[in-house]
């Protein structure tokens, strides 16, 4: 019989972030291994989802500056059926919808498993309250939450010891997000593209791809051009809600000439995007993989990171990694886009979606015994 699973998130189309990216790539590994998925997500204005295995939940917007929203617990009559069907319970979320999902397997005696995906202390400042509270109420909510699973799924190596230090007892899978490198590989390189990312012929262009917030620390790669070449410019893929505070900044850096703020591309155009720059950097010291990173190795561009745990294991030994200080940064930058791109590696595996699907049914199976131990 088809193993039937529900996805369930607080962020997902029309949304754009690694979080959505990191929930397609399941979705798809699990097809194409044969296994029956549904996904419930909270409704989203003025967007249709061409998916008929997308269950839309009612839906409240965050008290916050983001384009976040909250599941109102309701679901319809179909729908709640849809749910008792399910086999296993996979939460993408420790809030709403992840305590339905949570409430939903202690009912129907089914496996729960919950990927961490964020470190959401480090959005504490998006809260209209203490950031200090906040940020230690999260790490109780994440800690709770997690420690209510049968498997946790964490992305890197990294984040299973910072669940672990955070006090989940839970039994910890890293199963890391995949992506697709040969189309990462195949981008062209066109004057059009580094035109529209700000680049005259015979300059030298760097590229961020993030969300123009506060927790990317793209202030970093802003200071960071006062101490490169002239002759390098700044392209910043994505948008979000600290960009005009980055705007400003890179005026008072003097810096406004050198750096265009982009906003946000379709992913069909980053593989031409990254195959269009000289070099890539990346400041954030919160994201639990970063699949940027990966993207642009795939793409070949040369990496400057900020130094840390996550980016030693995502990035490789091949990455530049750097303290966060904006000279050396700006060195580094500066000496990456000099020395130009390489030809891409190879893909570890034939598919990468199915890779990650086998490891997440592993888990799956991990669950499954643990629920009928305890039953």
């Amino acid at each position: 019989m088809m193993l039937r699973v529900g996805l369930f998130t607080e962020v997902f189309h029309p949304v754009v972030n690694g979080v959505v990216a990191s929930i397609d790539a399941l979705r798809d590994g699990l097809r194409r291994e044969g296994v029956d998925v549904v996904t419930f997500a909270p409704r989203a204005r003025a967007y249709d989802d061409r998916d008929g295995d997308v269950v839309r939940f009612p839906s409240l917007p965050l008290p916050t500056t983001t384009g976040y929203r909250l599941c109102v617990p309701y679901a319809r009559a179909a729908d709640r059926a849809r749910m008792r069907s399910l086999d296993i319970v996979h939460a993408h979320s420790p809030f709403v919808s992840g305590w339905m999902a949570a409430s939903l397997a202690r009912r129907l005696r089914v496996p729960f498993v919950y990927t961490y995906h964020t470190q959401f202390d480090a959005y504490a400042h998006y809260a209209p309250f203490d950031a200090r509270i906040t940020a230690a109420g999260l790490r109780a909510l994440t800690r709770a939450f997690a420690n209510r699973a049968d498997v946790v799924i964490a992305p890197t190596i990294a984040m299973h010891d910072r669940l672990r230090g955070l006090g989940v007892t839970s039994r910890i899978d890293v199963v890391a997000s995949a992506i697709d490198a040969r189309r990462f590989a195949c981008g062209v390189r066109s004057a059009a593209v580094r035109a529209l990312l700000g680049a005259r012929a015979g300059e030298r262009l760097a590229l961020v791809v993030a969300r123009t917030a506060r927790e990317k620390n793209l202030e970093l790669a802003i200071d960071a051009m006062a101490h490169a070449g002239d002759d390098l410019r700044l392209a910043i893929v994505g948008d979000g809600p600290h960009r005009a505070a980055l705007v400003a900044r890179a005026r008072r850096a003097g810096a406004s000439a050198r750096i265009t703020f982009v906003g946000a591309l379709p992913p069909a155009a980053l593989p031409d995007v990254y195959a269009s720059s000289d070099a890539f950097a990346f400041t954030s010291l919160t994201d639990t993989q970063g699949l940027v990173l990966a993207e642009a190795a795939a793409a070949g561009l040369p990496l400057v990171v900020v130094d840390s745990a996550v980016a030693r294991e995502v990035a490789g030994p091949a990455a530049h990694l750097v303290a966060p200080d904006p000279l050396a940064f700006g060195r580094a930058l500066d000496a990456a886009a000099r020395s130009g791109r390489r030809a891409p590696p190879p893909p570890v595996v034939a598919d990468p979606f199915v890779a990650q699907a086998r490891a997440t049914r592993r888990a799956y199976a991990v669950a499954q015994s643990a629920v009928h131990l305890a039953l």
